[in-house]
């Protein structure tokens, strides 16, 4: 009796040792980890919002990638290469120069102004496509300038170059076995536009394809994103995007 009594007593007044000490330290070791737990998963999307708001808000004024989606700027540019815009390039009163790479909007010059979509759906894609991991939005292209506002400018002369006021243009550039353009052409740049051609011209849809359309081919400065500088992924081809001997041509009567 004496030993039952000691062991109904023990168990009844010892919450340290047998089962009552065991349901007290479980309880005890799920709780804090749980609450750590949601603390943990709240502030890693709260630091993934912070993160993506911080780099959609670089892209929108400083510096947004852009994949390429054609073979239209080869060999310069590959399929599936992220390059990255400058948008600061032209935004303190510097203008396009002849041989620049851009990034451009296309709507009105390259295609047709088209009714509105799902806003919420054009959102998603216009934020996934300034982080680069979509592709870019069916009205943005990269081209090569050629011609900037009140630049003459000529395909072909007797050695197959395109002639910008006169003056052959050496395109090293061009995808090997290209001719600078099958299509012959004769166009004076108006002021504040853009004549710009893709570096693998029989693969490019460019100015040429839209002489006969309302704006002729002729890129708005305005509609201008940015200059492309620096090729970023894929590692293997990191580096800044060079610049065209093209810029060196004469000027025209204008500026662009």
């Amino acid at each position: 009796m004496d030993t039952e009594a000691e062991l109904t007593q023990r168990g009844h007044s010892s919450p340290e040792t047998g089962e009552g000490r065991s349901r007290f330290a479980l309880w005890g070791h799920r709780a804090l980890p749980g609450w750590r737990d949601f603390l943990t998963v709240r502030g890693a999307a709260a630091l993934g919002v912070v993160c993506t708001a911080f780099l959609l808000l670089i892209s929108n004024f400083v510096v947004q990638p852009f994949k390429i989606p054609s073979r239209s700027m080869e060999p310069t540019l590959q399929v599936g290469d992220r390059v990255l815009v400058n948008k600061l390039a032209y935004r303190f009163g510097d203008r396009p120069l002849r041989g620049d790479v851009v990034v451009f909007d296309g709507t009105g010059s390259f295609v047709r102004e088209s009714a509105e979509g799902n806003p919420i759906g054009e959102a998603l894609h216009g934020a996934a496509s300034a982080l680069g991991i979509a592709e870019p939005s069916e009205t943005d292209f990269v081209k090569r300038v050629v011609g900037v506002g009140g630049d003459d400018v000529v395909c072909c002369d007797a050695g197959g170059r395109i002639k910008v006021n006169g003056v052959p243009v050496e395109e090293p550039y061009v995808y090997p076995g290209d001719t600078p353009s099958k299509v012959p052409f004769r166009i004076v740049v108006p002021l504040g536009t853009l004549w710009v051609m893709g570096d693998h011209r029989s693969q490019s849809r460019d100015s040429r394809d839209h002489l006969g359309e309302p704006g002729g081919g002729m890129v708005p400065v305005e509609k201008v994103i940015g200059r492309a500088d620096w090729i970023g992924w894929p590692v293997s081809r990191w580096g800044s995007i060079p610049a065209a001997p093209a810029s060196t041509v004469p000027s025209g009567g204008g500026h662009g």
